[in-house]
């Protein structure tokens, strides 16, 4: 199971995924927001952490679903 975090610029995806390198996920990785979830900038960060609000919450996150076997599931989103 993974996570995808899309976000309102490309600056808020690249420091998400410093830091959720620095928490320690090394499969964090930069990437294409795939077709079936929509992103302003385009970029989102596909990661294994499990999501953490409180330690994960980030102003320019824009949505953040889980992927499990090709399903999107919505667990936070910013409606800001």
């Amino acid at each position: 199971m993974h996570y995808i975090a899309t976000f309102h610029t490309h600056l808020g995806a690249m420091t998400f995924k410093n830091r959720l390198q620095a928490m320690g996920d090394t499969e964090a990785v930069m990437m294409p927001v795939p077709r079936a979830l929509s992103s302003s900038c385009g970029t989102c960060v596909r990661f294994s952490l499990a999501f953490d609000q409180a330690a994960m919450y980030d102003e320019d996150l824009e949505r953040v679903v889980r992927e499990e076997n090709g399903v999107y599931t919505t667990l936070y989103e910013n409606d800001d």
